[in-house]
């Protein structure tokens, strides 16, 4: 659910979502964390541009992927949003399961040799 202003900015292209996720609060899903900024020439009373907005979905959608969201490590992630034919705007969710403990390790191990290779070659080259 977005206020008009809302719908101005996102139509300018300024929104950020990349840290942008979907919860469960109180039986209904809420965008978490999606900036997005004021409208420079909104009449409108200004809301807060990372406040929670709340998904419209069909309840059988809404119990699936919260379904899959109670299953051990996965989340809801923001993909992007668009606007359909009619004008809407939409939001493209993805499910996503979170790093296991060991791909982790490897990819400390992988940062951990770009840094130390980066700083031989800045050091011999």
């Amino acid at each position: 659910m977005l206020e008009g202003s809302e719908v101005k900015s996102l139509r300018a292209g300024r929104a950020t979502i990349t840290d942008a996720f979907a919860a469960d609060k109180e039986g209904e899903l809420y965008l978490f964390n999606a900036y997005i900024p004021e409208h420079d020439s909104s009449r409108q009373v200004n809301y807060e541009p990372k406040r929670a907005r709340k998904l419209l979905m069909h309840h059988r959608e809404i119990a699936k992927l919260l379904a899959a969201v109670n299953r051990k490590g996965m989340t809801l992630v923001a993909l992007g949003i668009y606007f359909n034919e009619r004008g809407l705007a939409k939001v493209d969710l993805g499910l996503a399961r979170g790093k296991q403990h060991q791909d982790k390790r490897a990819d400390i191990k992988d940062r951990d040799w770009k840094r130390d290779k980066a700083r031989l070659m800045r050091d011999k080259g």
